[in-house]
């Protein structure tokens, strides 16, 4: 199971943009090792992870931290 969203928001901000806030992305299943993947370069990293676990070829942005947190490579 992958949780995760579309976007981070800062909750003082006002307007109606989104902000550059940090994008949660919680995982859990067998074999999957807890512990903290680190700020990621890019959103997209999201996107090919969940790519790499659904055998999906892969993206051209971002790069998959499916093997960092012990899922299947």
């Amino acid at each position: 199971l992958i949780l995760t969203a579309d976007h981070g928001n800062d909750p003082t901000w006002r307007g109606t943009d989104h902000t550059r806030e940090r994008v949660p992305v919680i995982g859990i299943g067998p074999g999957l090792k807890g512990g903290d993947i680190g700020l990621r370069p890019t959103f997209a990293d999201i996107g090919e992870t969940v790519a790499d676990h659904l055998d999906l070829a892969a993206g051209r942005h971002g790069t998959s931290f499916l093997a960092t947190i012990g899922g299947h490579a």
